[in-house]
């Protein structure tokens, strides 16, 4: 009987004590932070990725059939503009040179043979227009025959730096085979696309941009040490991915950039009345973004958002969400939706003041 009697009163204060854990938990669940996103005014920057190109960047060809002399130059030298870089054997063209002007010199005679005879009126002045004719075709050839000794010298256009030589001495070059590449990496552009929305945006508030420039991130993620400017936006957008191509410029002093390099172009955007919430007020279920906003009866429900720009911390909100709605900050990963809770409010600016970035 007595053990009987204790055997209750110990369950009866288990119970008690389970009732108050799970009261408590309760309690303790049932109290949340809440805020509101904040309207204001502000920028961010977007990166895009780019392809880093020469301002001039070209290939140089052989314009001759024939044996490869001559290599003047190494890869990666530099060179200045007009000076030799390959030569193909000239044999063939120099003694072509030598027939034509031999050909040329015998003309000129005949031309001037007929001229005195027309003179003396001992033949018709076409026998002379005749010797004219062949005297400047003989002109022509020799003019044509130096232009095909001339192609026998590769010379440099402008001045840069020479990209890989893939024929080596010796080797029979063919009309039009690849020689190398020269690239002036003076300046640099940087190409990068841009989506129908954001080229609206960039046109719209071009004006309220302020400082124009942009940065380039290289592949390291450091940034190059000079700033760009975007200088030339495309004619049209691309009917396939709805982009349109930017143009930026950058100088590059030290050489350190070169044709065909990657990084990622950073465009400081305007921001006119920004919807901002903190990211981790937000969930996320098959790549579509909720929160949760309390209702006057306080009750949670789950509304979808679309997201228009990314900040570290934050998010730009496009829509789902108004400036007087209140949404759950923490604890969003055990609410659940029509769940009633308490709550404390925070303002937009105390939050958004803790977070890593703060709006300006």
């Amino acid at each position: 009987m007595y053990k009987s009697v204790m055997l209750l009163g110990l369950v009866a204060l288990l119970g008690l004590n389970s009732c108050s854990t799970k009261t408590a938990e309760k309690e303790e669940t049932g109290k949340f932070t809440v805020t509101a996103p904040l309207v204001i005014d502000t920028t961010f920057t977007k990166e895009y990725v780019s392809q880093i190109r020469s301002v001039r960047n070209i290939e140089l060809r052989a314009q001759e059939k024939g044996y490869l002399q001559n290599i003047y130059v190494d890869e990666g030298q530099h060179v200045s503009a007009g000076q030799l870089l390959f030569r193909i054997m000239p044999k063939l063209y120099e003694a072509e040179l030598l027939k034509a002007q031999a050909e040329a010199k015998a003309a000129e005679i005949e031309w001037r043979n007929a001229k005195t005879l027309a003179d003396k009126n001992i033949v018709s002045k076409n026998e002379q227009a005749i010797a004219q004719a062949k005297l400047d075709q003989a002109n022509a050839e020799v003019a044509l025959a130096k232009l095909h000794l001339s192609f026998t010298e590769i010379r440099a256009p402008f001045a840069g730096i020479i990209d890989r030589i893939p024929m080596k001495l010796g080797s029979l070059i063919e009309e039009g085979e690849l020689l190398t590449s020269l690239s002036d990496n003076s300046k640099m552009f940087a190409y990068f696309n841009v989506s129908e929305p954001e080229y609206l945006d960039y046109q719209t508030h071009i004006k309220d941009r302020g400082n124009p420039t942009v940065t380039l991130l290289l592949a390291n993620n450091q940034p190059l040490p000079y700033k760009g400017k975007v200088e030339v936006i495309e004619g049209e957008f691309d009917s396939e991915t709805g982009n349109i191509a930017f143009r930026a410029g950058f100088p590059n002093p030290d050489k350190l950039l070169k044709n065909g390099e990657t990084g990622k172009v950073q465009m400081v955007m305007p921001l006119k009345n920004a919807l901002l919430i903190p990211q981790k007020a937000t969930y996320e279920i098959q790549d579509k973004k909720y929160v949760f906003v309390v209702d006057a009866n306080h009750k949670l429900k789950s509304k979808e958002i679309t997201i228009s720009a990314e900040m570290p911390d934050l998010y730009v909100v496009q829509s789902g969400l108004t400036a007087d709605d209140k949404i759950l900050l923490d604890g969003v990963q055990k609410a659940k939706d029509d769940e009633k809770i308490e709550f404390t409010f925070l303002k937009p600016e105390e939050v958004i003041a803790h977070l890593k970035l703060k709006a300006e």
